[in-house]
């Protein structure tokens, strides 16, 4: 059989998925040839199933027991044999209303809906992130003389957040100076991240030891000791409890890391941060090393908000043998739909 999955083997493999998705239990090919769609017998289905193990798309726990989907398999079934439908619409209405439901509109509220919402109707765990600071659009910034030697930098985002600093600056700066410095910055950083606008000061900072601009140079340096450090967006988790009725996490130590994983967040804004890198839907599959701290998990995630600059991003996190034929289409839906209610906002 080449690596090139024959419709038997596709049609196999999907019936193994479908049954250990549904009973977490290793499946056999006596169970699978009583699927109705197969039409096939035990002795071929076990043959194309030693096949499929053998190619690493799926596993067997013990020698008497059935075959498991390996992480291999799951992709393989997520990027080419599964299909996905639209969310149904007694969902999207539950959805709605979780979301129109919220006394207040201010940002925080609606996340922390849209997480609970996400996680009742997924059932597994969910969790919601803002943008981190770095990713904020720089729209200008303003420096204020405080007095000799300090100054004040303010720095506006596109989306109205403000970040202050004092820094100790020359003593013989003024405000005209000052004035002078902001009208060269915001002339040269605008519509950049924050992150850009690190990149860009360093890159001139460079440039001006050549060009031996002494205003310049001294704009660049202010700029760039002022500039933010490094933070992380805030993170919403919800329904981490969904997760102790799921067979793989009867052991209570493998649950407790777990459940520190989503206090401390920094995992979770880590893969998140990697969702809003990319468009839409994304599926991290534990074994495929992309959910570092959190084995034995799969989370998909998707971001919402602006195409080029996303607000942030949200998912479902739960064990991998979860429904993704399910929660793909609910974690699409929610993203599509906080993106809205954001934009309707500015």
């Amino acid at each position: 059989m080449s690596e090139e999955l024959s419709q038997r083997a596709k049609l196999i493999l999907s019936a193994v998925i479908a049954q250990y998705i549904a009973n977490a239990e290793p499946v056999g090919s006596r169970t699978v040839s009583k699927i109705r769609n197969v039409r096939l017998s035990p002795a071929t289905i076990r043959n194309v199933m030693a096949d499929l193990e053998e190619m690493g798309y799926l596993g067997q726990p013990h020698v008497s027991a059935g075959r498991i989907p390996t992480p291999k398999g799951m992709r393989f079934y997520i990027n080419s044999i599964m299909e996905v439908a639209e969310l149904d619409l007694g969902s999207q209405v539950r959805m709605r209303r979780a979301l129109a439901a919220q006394p207040s509109q201010e940002i925080k509220d609606v996340l922390q809906a849209a997480g609970r919402a996400l996680s009742g109707i997924s059932r597994q765990a969910a969790v919601v992130a803002v943008a981190p600071p770095e990713a904020d659009v720089f729209r200008h910034v303003d420096l204020v003389h405080l007095r000799a030697g300090l100054v004040l930098v303010v720095f506006v985002s596109r989306d109205g957040g403000v970040q202050n600093r004092v820094v100790e600056a020359d003593e013989d700066l003024n405000q005209d100076d000052l004035d002078k410095f902001s009208r060269y910055l915001n002339e040269l950083l605008a519509d950049l991240t924050l992150s850009q606008v690190k990149e860009r000061l360093t890159r001139e900072m460079a440039l001006e030891k050549t060009r031996f601009d002494l205003v310049l140079s001294r704009a660049l340096r202010l700029a760039q000791t002022a500039l933010p450090g490094r933070g992380g967006g805030e993170v919403f988790v919800e329904g981490q409890v969904n997760l102790i009725q799921a067979p793989e996490f009867t052991d209570v130590a493998r649950l407790r890391q777990i459940f520190q994983a989503f206090e401390e967040k920094s995992t979770l804004l880590r893969l998140l941060e990697k969702t809003m890198a990319a468009p839409g839907v994304q599926i991290y599959i534990d074994d495929e090393g992309e959910v570092d701290g959190l084995e034995g998990l799969t989370a998909v995630t998707a971001s919402y908000g602006g195409q080029d600059q996303p607000s942030g991003a949200l998912g479902v996190i739960g064990p991998t043998r979860m429904d993704y034929s399910q929660v793909i289409p609910i974690v699409d839906f929610t993203a599509r739909l906080v993106g809205r209610i954001l934009e309707s906002r500015d």
